[in-house]
């Protein structure tokens, strides 16, 4: 298996250390904190390990402070309600006694129901378009030390946007972009596992897409970004180890703040997952160097 991909497997397979505290390590993806995609992959899997019969369909986290991913995360899980249809959980985040992310999950048991969807977006497939690690080489001695290191970080998933990045024409344009996703390799038939690995990849590329319509070279101009919330709402079965294409929009960004929005289908047009993100987007001028 992809070393990429096996690491992160292994990241969201947690320590149980008493019925509702578990323990998960870290990893450094070239970020000065812990990605928060591994935050919201951990505590999905905490609650997870809490509820039998259902699957998540919802959850909505709060990212209160930076992670250090040089240290493991505890995560402490309140069974805040166990209905017939469906269950509620609460987990926190701890990490130097301190919390990090505060995230609300709800579970469902099967049933039967209404069905409707947005169709899916006439974007060009995968086959064709060229990897965001093709893309990355490619760039990498033109940016500056702070973001070469993120660039060079090798995720568990492949990406192929069907736009350019915004650090590669950093023109303002309309604030949407389609990205294809899906595991480096096969995955077993574990229906936890897939909701979790998306839950960590649901974190890469939609923050960004509030920049999309504001003139930016991130070569020249240093910008703060950082995810204030996150949700992510699980609508039908879908597998990571196949391409989803995700399609981001940002409707809003105002006082320091962009607001995007993510639909996530699979091949065959179904809707499978939505997702949502408010986080910091300011210009950044830092400090001037000691004399």
């Amino acid at each position: 298996m992809n070393p990429d991909l096996k690491a992160v497997i292994d990241l969201l397979s947690l320590e149980r250390i008493e019925d509702l505290i578990f323990r998960g390590e870290s990893h450094d993806i070239g970020a000065p904190q812990v990605f928060g995609g591994q935050i919201l992959g951990q505590a999905l899997s905490a609650a997870s390990q809490t509820v039998d019969g259902a699957s998540p369909h919802s959850l909505h986290a709060y990212f209160l402070r930076r992670g250090d991913f040089n240290q493991p995360v505890v995560y402490q899980v309140e069974r805040s309600r166990d209905g017939r249809s469906y269950a509620s959980r609460r987990v926190v985040a701890v990490q130097h006694g301190r919390p990090i992310l505060s995230l609300a999950a709800s579970f469902h048991r099967p049933e039967s129901g209404f069905e409707h969807q947005d169709e899916m977006p006439q974007v060009p497939g995968p086959e064709g378009l060229s990897s965001s690690i093709d893309i990355h080489a490619s760039i990498i001695d033109r940016v500056p030390e702070k973001m070469r290191r993120l660039l060079a970080h090798r995720p568990p998933f492949e990406f192929r946007p069907v736009e350019a990045p915004k650090f590669i024409e950093p023109r303002a344009r309309p604030a949407r972009k389609h990205v294809w996703m899906r595991a480096w390799d096969p995955l077993p038939d574990d229906e936890e596992l897939h909701w979790k690995l998306l839950a960590y990849v649901s974190d890469y590329e939609l923050l960004g897409t509030s920049t999309l319509p504001h003139d930016l070279d991130f070569s020249a101009r240093a910008v703060q970004m950082a995810s204030i919330d996150h949700a992510l709402w699980f609508h039908r079965p879908f597998r990571v180890d196949e391409w989803l294409l995700f399609a981001f929009d940002s409707p809003s960004a105002h006082e320091g703040r962009g607001f995007s929005r993510g639909q996530i289908f699979s091949t065959d047009g179904r809707l499978v997952a939505s997702s949502a993100q408010e986080g910091v987007i300011r210009p950044w001028n830092p400090p001037p160097p000691e004399s």
